[in-house]
């Protein structure tokens, strides 16, 4: 058993499920939750319910329940700010144009984009702010927070169990998976930055 596995286990299960309730909505709607773990905890999460370490339901349930509010907490912030952001003056260091841009881009595809980048690290902080700067529907936002928080929170962990489950003794690969995840995730958005790059060259 890894230090994940053991420290999240040594707190107990009240303790336990609490410290995921708010890491999960930390990185869901804070600025400071871009540095928290996503995948990398929920998985493992996954693989410790297999165990009987967890009850799978309710960490499904707490889990969707803390980063759909943790979205919703983003979009209020966003929206709060947007309005200043869109009567600042353009300076060189800031250009209303991108505001304009990012507000289109939402009306268009907000709703895929928030729930792709509950996929990515990074992205899922910083997404519901944006849509909440650019003053995206509300009850398009709601839809597809809901439907994106659950397929992630739940998606990642009944991965863990199911191969927890399938695959003996998986804990002891637990660091190379949640390593290989992380990758996966950064992936996308390193190529994207790598292809701008040279564009941009």
């Amino acid at each position: 058993m890894g230090f994940f596995e053991t420290y999240i286990i040594g707190l107990g299960p009240a303790l336990a499920y609490i410290a995921v309730f708010v890491t999960i909505f930390a990185e869901s709607g804070l600025l400071i939750g871009f540095v928290l773990p996503g995948d990398s905890l929920l998985f493992p999460l996954g693989l410790l319910a297999s165990e009987g370490h967890f009850n799978l339901l309710f960490l499904c349930l707490i889990t969707g329940i803390a980063t759909i509010i943790g979205n919703q907490v983003g979009y209020a912030f966003g929206k709060k700010i947007g309005p200043a952001l869109f009567n600042r003056k353009d300076s060189h260091f800031f250009n209303k144009e991108h505001l304009h841009k990012a507000h289109d881009f939402y009306e268009k595809n907000g709703a895929q984009t928030l729930v792709i980048a509950r996929f990515v690290p990074f992205a899922r902080t910083f997404a519901p702010i944006l849509a909440g700067i650019s003053e995206m529907n509300y009850r398009t936002f709601m839809i597809y927070n809901v439907c994106g928080g659950i397929l992630w929170t739940s998606g990642v962990m009944i991965l863990g169990f199911i191969l927890g489950k399938a695959v003996p003794n998986i804990d002891n690969y637990i660091l190379p998976i949640t390593a290989l995840i992380l990758v996966v995730s950064i992936l996308p958005s390193g190529i994207r930055a790598l292809r701008n790059h040279k564009a941009k060259a």
